[in-house]
């Protein structure tokens, strides 16, 4: 049976498969070679993945991962799978080639992704032949969840909100701006801090205030990621709960720059068991 996974910064989706179907499904909390170490990532692969399979026995692991885009990295994750699944063959490859992969198969495309984190890729069928670097939560990463938490929690601190929907955020989340500041700037994963208040957003996205916000946020994405590629002649898809969750307003930014969505997908799995039959 093959393992195969998709892996951001909050959560991993693992799906195993035989040779024509899923049979089982399991989350654990994301990986990230950046944010963890080796030793860190094996302790969670065996508390919170192994023995969820031990009914299933895993011959091949394709692990697609955020932070996984250099060789080191890369080696770090598939040292830590190797302590659980020692006699199991093992490739780890980057979250955004999996996108690619799970989005357009072996056709080509421009796959993005919009999660916690967000990236970008012109894909010709096999590998990625274009990639504008994200640069992460603090230079780049547009339209991610921890960017649009980013810029909701500064307009919230320097009071560009309305006052009940500030109060109605810092009561319903049990936070002060102290406790704020400490998360992200003393605790590890201020990026999937951030991000978790996307639901928040979600359920105010009327709020002329939060939807400028999303809007602006995609926009950027679209401005400084997506017209760098050939928009023209390839099909766009993108990956991501972000992108799934707020498709309303991603689709509106994407019609003003004259774009099509070909697909939007909350996660990419399902196109990777295919790709990998």
């Amino acid at each position: 049976m093959k393992l195969i996974a998709d892996s951001g910064s909050t959560r991993t989706t693992w799906q195993v498969s035989d040779s024509d179907n899923s049979v089982f499904q399991h989350s654990t909390t994301g990986i990230n070679p950046f944010y963890q170490t080796e030793e860190e990532i094996a302790q969670l692969v065996s508390e919170q993945l192994a023995p969820a399979l031990t009914s299933y026995p895993i011959h091949e692991i394709y692990f697609y991962g955020a932070g996984c885009a250099f060789d080191d990295k890369k080696k770090m994750v598939a040292n830590a799978l190797q302590s659980s699944f020692a006699s199991v063959t093992i490739s780890v490859e980057s979250d955004l080639l999996g996108a690619a992969r799970g989005l357009f198969g072996r056709e080509k495309g421009i796959a993005c992704i919009m999660g916690t984190g967000s990236n970008s890729c012109e894909y010709d069928g096999e590998a990625i032949v274009k990639n504008v670097s994200p640069l992460g939560f603090i230079l780049g990463d547009e339209g991610s969840g921890a960017v649009l938490g980013k810029l909701f929690i500064g307009d919230c601190l320097k009071n560009q909100l309305p006052e009940w929907l500030k109060e109605k955020f810092l009561d319903e989340y049990e936070l002060t701006p102290a406790i704020i500041l400490d998360r992200v700037y003393k605790k590890p994963f201020p990026n999937r801090f951030l991000a978790s208040f996307t639901p928040f957003l979600s359920e105010h996205l009327e709020e002329p205030a939060i939807f400028n916000l999303v809007y602006d946020a995609f926009d950027a994405f679209i401005v400084r990621n997506l017209l760098q590629y050939n928009t023209e002649e390839l099909p766009i898809g993108f990956i991501g709960s972000i992108a799934w969750y707020f498709r309303d307003v991603l689709e509106i930014v994407a019609s003003e720059h004259q774009l099509t969505i070909a697909a939007i997908e909350k996660n990419p799995v399902k196109g990777l068991v295919t790709y990998h039959k």
